[in-house]
C-alpha cells in the first residue's frame, strides 16, 4: 500500500469519526438513548467504522 492511499484513509478514518461523533450527539442519537440506553446503531456504525479505516490507514503509514 502506497503512502498516499495510507494518508487517504487516515483522512477518510477521521472525517468518519467525525460524523459519529456527530450523530452520536443528535437528537434521534437521545431519543434512542432515552428508550434504549444505547445510541442509535448509526452512530456506532459511523464510529467503529472510523476507527477501523483510520488505524489501516495508520498501520500502512508506519509500516515499511
Amino acid at each position: 500500500m502506497n503512502k498516499s492511499m495510507s494518508v487517504a484513509l487516515l483522512i477518510i478514518g477521521v472525517i468518519l469519526l467525525a460524523f459519529g461523533f456527530n450523530a452520536y450527539h443528535s437528537a434521534s442519537s437521545d431519543i434512542s438513548r432515552f428508550f434504549t440506553g444505547a445510541p442509535s446503531s448509526k452512530a456506532l456504525w459511523l464510529m467503529i467504522g472510523g476507527v477501523f479505516v483510520g488505524i489501516v490507514g495508520f498501520l500502512g503509514l508506519v509500516r515499511k
